[in-house]
């Protein structure tokens, strides 16, 4: 890591109920920086993207953002402190236009680059859209007005969880390609996929669950992709 502490995740346990879907996972994110959590199904990423955006209370451990300790905060404070979740299945309201699911992210939104025409010009493919119901919109289309929704908060903290499910190659590489952009605004990111590819080659670092515990984790060109796949499924 090259710049300040950003977040700070230390020890975490997170159970439902009682199952235990989190073992004593630490993370370290620097501002400015992209780190890719990867890992097959039922690993344990989304619950860890729940878990800092604050949808989930754990059980054992701490979160800090900046210094400040969150554990205990409630998600829409979180969302006040910085922190943006673009959730899985991207959940946009169907009955409302693109420009209409935009706005309603920057109910709380901070000071900062994001806005309206920013986000837009981020995807010139919502341009066009803004005017038609998130209803009648493609996986990919829906997935860019998600991730836009989420910067129109101007969070500190943009968490993506799986980005390319349900959705065709081209369409993943169109949204891969604005990550860039994201982050020269000095957003940093945290991102949940399953697709190696993607998340190795839009990532400065990378740490991969199995079975809710950190068994790798590294500069994203540290390792070779039989370690990656080692780690991955467990052998």
């Amino acid at each position: 890591m090259s710049g300040p502490t950003l977040l700070r995740v230390e020890g975490i346990d997170v159970h439902y109920g009682d199952f235990q879907a989190l073992y004593a996972v630490d993370l370290e994110l620097a501002e400015g920086e992209t780190l890719a959590v990867i890992g097959a199904n039922g690993a344990g990423k989304s619950t860890l993207l729940r878990t800092v955006a604050g949808q989930l209370a754990p059980t054992r451990g701490t979160i800090r953002l900046a210094g400040e300790d969150l554990t205990r905060t409630a998600a829409h404070q979180r969302v006040a402190r910085g922190i943006a979740l673009t959730p899985e299945g991207r959940r946009i309201f169907p009955s409302l236009t693109v420009e209409e699911n935009l706005l309603v992210g920057a109910h709380s939104r901070r000071p900062g680059p994001w806005h309206l025409s920013s986000v837009l010009a981020a995807f010139p493919l919502l341009e066009e859209r803004r005017r038609r119901v998130g209803g009648n919109l493609s996986g990919g289309e829906q997935q860019a007005v998600a991730i836009g929704r989420a910067l129109m908060s101007n969070p500190r903290l943009l968490l993506l969880d799986e980005v390319s499910l349900g959705l065709a190659p081209v369409v993943v590489d169109q949204i891969y390609a604005t990550l860039p952009r994201i982050t020269a605004q000095g957003t940093t990111v945290l991102l949940v996929e399953q697709d190696v590819n993607h998340a190795v080659h839009a990532a400065d670092r990378v740490q991969c669950l199995l079975e809710g515990r950190t068994v790798l984790e590294g500069s994203a060109d540290r390792f070779s992709r039989d370690e990656i796949a080692a780690a991955y499924f467990g052998v």
